[in-house]
């Protein structure tokens, strides 16, 4: 016979929860984080991203291949009916990831156009601040001198559509 063992000590109890039903999606939000850290140190399972679904690649070697006789089983059907439908869901599969690749080019393309299209907006007037940070601006950048001989003489050059004082 076995010497009789210790008692084991009592459980701890769990100190008893109120049952709160959310009425919107940030009050569950916010009963979800209360719950999280009640405990910080306790790790938080992070479910993985699902990997999207592809078909079954084609067989190499198709071993059950269906003879052209006339009179074939009746169970055959079944076989032949399951070979198409997994053949049309590989070909639907193949149009959608193929129109997926094809919207993401555009988006790319959009994307570095769209990119372009700005850098050139802001290239002229982050010219024209630099410009004028360093101090050659005169006055403003639009300035318009009616002669040659007005801007020769009091000092002011020409270049491009800009005025620069000669220093």
């Amino acid at each position: 016979m076995a010497a009789p063992s210790a008692p084991r000590p009592p459980r701890p109890r769990k100190e008893p929860q109120p049952l709160v039903i959310p009425r919107s999606a940030a009050e569950e939000q916010r009963l979800r984080l209360e719950r999280l850290m009640r405990n910080p140190e306790k790790t938080v399972p992070i479910p993985e991203k699902l990997n999207e679904w592809a078909p079954r690649p084609p067989p190499e070697f198709v071993r059950d291949v269906m003879g052209s006789s006339a009179g074939a089983g009746s169970g055959e059907f079944h076989v032949y009916r399951h070979l198409r439908r997994r053949e049309y869901q590989r070909q639907d599969f193949m149009d959608a990831m193929a129109e997926k690749q094809r919207l993401d080019e555009e988006f790319q393309k959009k994307l570095e156009r769209n990119k372009m299209i700005a850098e050139e907006q802001t290239a002229k007037p982050d010219m024209k601040q630099l410009k004028c940070k360093n101090g050659c601006c005169l006055m403003g950048m639009f300035q318009s001198v009616n002669t040659e001989k007005a801007t020769e003489a009091s000092g002011i050059v020409k270049i491009s559509s800009f005025f620069y004082l000669l220093h």
